[in-house]
């Protein structure tokens, strides 16, 4: 009888520890940003300030990571307010029409030790492709004022413009026709 028990309650724990768990970004520590560059002599950026991704995992390695991410595309900030305007415009990002950019990852290879290709598709000015993004997985700490599991991302990665539809007026010379991703992450278990 005691062998049994002990069988149901490993059982129960190995379950538990595999379960899968949700973790939410943490805004004031996560950025979603981009560069591009003008005149093909300088870069510009900037950044969606509006966003929420959300992780559901269930290896400790988040080997077998799903990320999600929204975006408001009225909250880009370049830091000059006549671009930011122009960027929300039919122009670019057509906000008004296309108020949201959305990620959902649909694989992830292992590179190295906390390096991965997140695969996924992208969905911006109403237009969906698949891209692939490089992953660093930074670790995972406890937290000392919440006393939580934090864990640390950054996927960065190329888009083309063209691809979705974006800024299609602006020639290469003038805009860059790929733009370079940055998305750095805290993410606090729920």
């Amino acid at each position: 009888m005691r062998r049994i028990s002990l069988l149901i309650l490993f059982s129960v724990l190995s379950v538990a520890s595999f379960a899968q768990t949700t973790w939410k970004s943490d805004k004031p520590h996560s950025q979603l940003k981009f560069d591009i560059t003008h005149l093909g002599v300088s870069t510009i950026s900037g950044a969606f300030t509006d966003f929420e991704a959300t992780i559901k995992a269930s290896k400790p390695d988040f080997s077998d990571a799903v990320f999600t991410l929204n975006a408001k595309t009225a909250s880009i900030n370049t830091g000059v307010e006549k671009r930011n305007d122009h960027l929300k415009s039919p122009d670019f990002f057509d906000a008004a029409t296309n108020p949201e950019l959305t990620f959902k990852s649909t694989g992830m290879k292992k590179v190295s030790e906390g390096k991965y290709q997140l695969s996924g598709d992208l969905m911006m000015h109403g237009v969906t492709k698949p891209v692939t993004l490089d992953l660093w997985y930074r670790g995972t700490i406890i937290n000392q004022m919440s006393k939580k599991p934090v864990a640390g991302f950054r996927a960065t990665g190329i888009v083309k413009r063209a691809d979705f539809g974006i800024g299609p007026k602006f020639p290469a010379p003038m805009l860059s026709e790929e733009v370079l991703i940055i998305a750095d992450g805290e993410f606090g278990q729920e």
